[in-house]
């Protein structure tokens, strides 16, 4: 069972003798299309430049991890566990992230997302509020997360430091991923990130993310493969 505690790194043998690498994703508009909430100078870096890096850096890491492997060199292995996690959950988040944004987004969810969200916050503006708060909280660089908790049936926030995957440190379902790295909003809003957080509510996805509550969406199952062939809570 997942947990926030007593985590240990165990490879997946198999996966990685046979792994195919992994590449960045397309993203389903145009850099420009979510203008004027966030800019196309600052979707095109993102997604070009810093997605890409996690991406080409977890691929070298993966390599050398899977050489440490054959070798049977724990050391080794131990020491690459930082880049896995850190590599490896910037390409989870952002690959979660870009199909969190629409240019067609914004206003509300309907259906059963958004009766979970009245029943779990009491209301959509208390969650909005919430969720910002939270995400406004990171100390220096992180995301804001809504995710599901299987244990108790609900809908839960959470905010993770740096590119630490939701799923693997406090075993909530990703549903609703914010970034709130300097790199998502500087260029746009300077270092006011209540701005940034504000402006980026007209441009969610909730189609998307009414998807991810029923677990349909096409990159969840890969965002399990990816995360589990890695983190294994014991």
């Amino acid at each position: 069972m997942l947990a926030s505690t007593s985590r240990q790194l165990a490879p997946a043998l198999g996966y990685l003798g046979s792994r195919q690498k992994h590449s960045l994703p397309d993203l389903p508009y145009d850099y420009g299309a979510l203008e004027p909430h966030i800019n196309a100078q600052i979707m095109q870096l993102h997604h070009s430049k810093h997605h890409a890096a996690y991406v080409n850096n977890l691929n070298v890491t993966e390599e050398k991890y899977q050489e440490a492997l054959a070798k049977g060199d724990v050391t080794a292995q131990i020491a690459l566990q930082p880049a896995l996690k850190f590599n490896g959950g910037g390409h989870i988040n952002h690959s979660i992230f870009w199909t969190n944004l629409s240019p067609n987004g914004g206003g509300e969810p309907k259906g059963e997302l958004l009766e979970a969200i009245k029943r779990d916050f009491g209301s959509f503006d208390k969650f909005k509020e919430k969720l910002t708060a939270a995400s406004v909280g990171v100390q220096g660089s992180g995301w804001g997360w809504l995710g599901f908790n299987k244990e108790r049936g609900h809908l839960q926030i959470a905010a993770c430091p740096n590119q630490d995957p939701l799923q693997g440190t406090t075993g909530l379902i990703p549903l609703l991923g914010i970034d709130v790295w300097e790199h998502a909003y500087y260029l746009q809003y300077k270092n006011v990130r209540p701005d940034y957080l504000k402006a980026i509510w007209n441009v969610i996805n909730w189609e998307n993310i009414h998807g991810l509550q029923k677990v349909n969406h096409d990159h969840y199952a890969e965002y399990v493969k990816l995360f589990m062939t890695f983190f294994v809570v014991v």
